[in-house]
């Protein structure tokens, strides 16, 4: 399979903040900005994949701002990393000032999708290929993000995972 750019499942979705979608104190509500960030990552997921994909877990989320009410939120998502069947997307979480325009990075997350065919089983999707920095910090995070997550599920036994052992003890 040929190697995709994490340009190439980009997603960028820009909606305004309604009265019916925020709390007490008039901001977005955290699960109506999950909602999104979701959306634009299972549309960076299937662009990348060209299959259906599921949303197979929530690994990160930081709520840093709150989304004032009347915001215009940009939500932008693209591939980390791509593992045999399963893709990390990256999704940062934009909100523009409604006097000025300046955008402030106010929220990001990571989810994990997984690639099936039309009966549900997983398939095989395009290895990554990162282009910026950035792109490869992330591509480079996202094998430690999983040998965790591995290791901590039961899956992978603490010595097997080898870019953990790099991060937390060096060459040693």
């Amino acid at each position: 399979m040929k190697a995709k750019t994490p340009s190439e499942s980009r997603t960028v979705m820009t909606d305004l903040v309604l009265p019916s979608e925020t709390n007490p104190l008039n901001n977005l509500f955290g699960g109506e900005l999950l909602a999104r960030m979701d959306r634009a990552a299972s549309i960076a997921a299937r662009r990348h994949s060209r299959r259906i994909t599921v949303t197979a877990s929530v690994n990160h989320v930081a709520f840093n701002r709150s989304v004032p009410l009347g915001s215009v939120v940009t939500v932008e998502a693209a591939l980390s990393r791509a593992f045999r069947t399963s893709m990390e997307v990256f999704i940062d979480v934009w909100i523009e000032d409604r006097f000025s325009g300046e955008r402030t990075k106010a929220n990001e997350a990571i989810y994990t999708f997984v690639a099936v065919d039309d009966t549900g089983i997983p398939t095989e999707v395009p290895p990554i290929r990162p282009e910026t920095k950035l792109e490869q910090e992330r591509y480079e995070a996202a094998l430690r993000r999983k040998q965790l997550s591995l290791v901590l599920a039961g899956k992978m036994k603490p010595h097997d995972a080898t870019e953990l052992k790099a991060l937390f003890m060096g060459d040693a």
